[in-house]
Parts: C-alpha cells; structure tokens; sequence
C-alpha cells in the first residue's frame, strides 16, 4: 500500500499544481507569481496537516521530489497553455481530481498517526482544502470552500465511506480507491446537477 499511498500523493501534487497555474495564468501573474501560486495550491494542505500532526519538517522539506514535481508540472503547464484553453473547465477538472487524491492521503496520514477516525476526516479535509483556499485568497478570490458549492462535503463523505468499508473488511486498497473515486464522482455530480448546500440567509422583505 505504500506505493498506492506514495502515487496518489504526486498525483494530488500535480493536479494542484496545475489548477494553481491555471489560475494564476488566469490572473495575468509572471513566471515567479506562477510558480508560487502553484506551489502554494500543490503543498498548502499538506502543510497545514503536517503541522497539525507534528510531522516535521514538513513532507516537502524532507523529500524534494514534492519540489521537482511541481517545477517540472509549472513548466509543462505553461509550455502547453494552449491546449488548456478551456479554463475554466480544465481548473475544475484538476481541482476536483486533487481533492479527491488529497482527502485520503490525509485520512492515511492521520491514520499513521493514530487519531481517531474522525478526527482523519476532519484531516483528509483540510488537506484537500486548504491549499485551494490559500490560492483563491492570494488570487483575490472567495475560496471555493466558502461558498455553496459542494466541496467540503464531498470530502466528508469520501472519508466516511472509507472507514465504513473498513469496518466490513472491504481490502484497504479497495476501499482507498473507491473512497478518491467517490469525493470526485460527488464533487463532478453535484456542479453537474447543480447541487448546493441551502442558502442560510433569508431574502430580505420589502
């Protein structure tokens, strides 16, 4: 399994790397903003977990394949910006992929670290979200998570239904897999279907 938890690690690290291109790309930001809104989306979460946990130096200090992941993704993603025209789209697409890869990495993590179960979540969640939040904040965007779209939520249920298979001996390979497939497939359903969490604030009578 440590190959399988390794391998979604770089894949989250890429598909946050290129939804913190194309945002910055987006916001006109030269090489350097580029590189550092990247970097930011790619290994914020897994900082902020880190940190929590007390693991450190933090994953990205100790191993710089996390580095010469992300340069080697900004320089691909902006030799091929061509190809991503569809923006918007294309942020979506990786972001939501990244989401779905980091929410069990961090649930493992916490795993490793022997916290409870939801106490994990709570971790594979803020993996997954931070990061995006700090590039929409630096971008001057509202982050994606505070707004009503599903999110969040997606994680949540992902690392519930994890543990879930878990706990009926479904193999962890298994359950790992299906728990990335499912934040993902809530995640693209929800925007498809337009699903949103309700709105707290009541129309204002006249």
């Amino acid at each position: 399994m440590e190959q399988v938890y390794l391998a979604a690690d770089l894949l989250g690290t890429i598909a946050f790397a290129i939804s913190g291109v194309l945002v910055a790309m987006d916001k006109k930001l030269d090489l350097f903003g580029v590189l550092i809104i990247a970097s930011v989306t790619a290994i914020g979460g897994g900082t902020l977990r880190d940190l929590l946990i007390g693991a450190t130096p933090v994953t990205w200090m100790r191993d710089l394949v996390y580095i010469y992941v992300i340069l080697g993704t900004v320089g691909i993603a902006v030799i091929f910006q061509s190809r991503l025209k569809y923006l918007r789209t294309s942020l979506f697409l990786f972001d939501t992929l990244g989401i779905g890869l980091y929410t069990l990495v961090g649930i493992e993590k916490g795993m490793g670290a022997g916290l409870h179960p939801l106490i994990c979540i709570a971790l594979g969640t803020m993996t997954a979200s931070f990061g995006g939040v700090l590039r929409d904040i630096l971008c001057n965007e509202i982050p994606v998570i505070f707004r009503k779209e599903i999110y969040a939520t997606a994680c949540i249920l992902g690392g519930a239904v994890y543990f879930l298979m878990l706990n009926f001996h479904i193999p962890e390979g298994f359950a790992y897999v299906s728990g990335i497939l499912l934040v993902i497939a809530i995640r693209l359903l929800a925007v498809h279907y337009h699903i949103s969490l309700p709105n707290i604030y009541r129309k204002q009578e006249n």
